[in-house]
């Protein structure tokens, strides 16, 4: 709903990139900048322009380039690697992170300041067994989803089946549902999904089998 919502929408997993790239990966590059670059390449902020970069994991990012992006965030430019040339950037900057960053501030992990410079609105998103009345409808969505994957109809689940999952611990949160849902879909072969499936989807998603080479 905000003015930036037509424009681009960049999203980098911090985790994904190592940290001899991330600085090219978010600020660019120049020709000849290092070995490989044969050509300039613009980096994520520059592509974000006008919209929003979305940098997910960035609790795993090293000092060295935590203290690069509290640069940009500050001063709204960056520049690219190799070049001399400061470029501004106009992009919405939102992170995420599964870590608990209060506690990797105390044991020095995270920058003070790049913490309160990212954190003017927090979201916290509570893990699965927090709201596990939501379950029936998560699960529902994940059955409506996976059988037009599978190209079938959506089947009925049987009440046991939810309440069932409803008593669970989730550690995986979501995606552990999801892997136990579509499981158990396939267990049914079409059939209305029941007790015997879901419980055995969730065994077997706890226990996943062995890998023979």
């Amino acid at each position: 709903h905000s003015s930036r919502a037509a424009e681009p929408f960049v999203a980098v997993n911090c985790t994904a990139i190592p940290e001899t790239l991330i600085e090219s990966e978010l600020f660019g590059h120049e020709r000849g900048a290092f070995t490989s670059a044969h050509a300039r390449r613009l980096g994520r902020f520059e592509e974000a322009g006008g919209g929003t970069l979305f940098l997910d994991e960035i609790g795993d990012l090293t000092p060295g380039t935590q203290a690069k992006l509290l640069r940009v965030l500050q001063e709204k430019c960056i520049q690219r690697l190799g070049g001399n040339e400061l470029i501004r950037v106009d992009a919405r900057v939102l992170a995420a992170t599964h870590r608990d960053l209060e506690t990797a501030l105390k044991q020095k992990q995270v920058r003070e300041d790049l913490f309160y410079r990212l954190s003017a609105l927090t979201i916290r998103v509570p893990p699965l067994r927090e709201h596990l009345e939501d379950i029936p409808d998560l699960v529902r969505h994940c059955l409506t989803r996976f059988s037009a994957e599978a190209g079938v109809a959506a089947p009925s689940i049987e009440v046991a089946a939810v309440d069932y999952l409803q008593r669970q611990p989730w550690p995986g949160n979501v995606r552990e549902l999801e892997n136990v849902v579509r499981h158990a879909l396939l267990l049914a072969l079409n059939q209305p999904i029941g007790l015997a499936h879901v419980q055995e989807a969730h065994a077997r998603a706890e226990r996943p089998p062995a890998l023979t080479p």
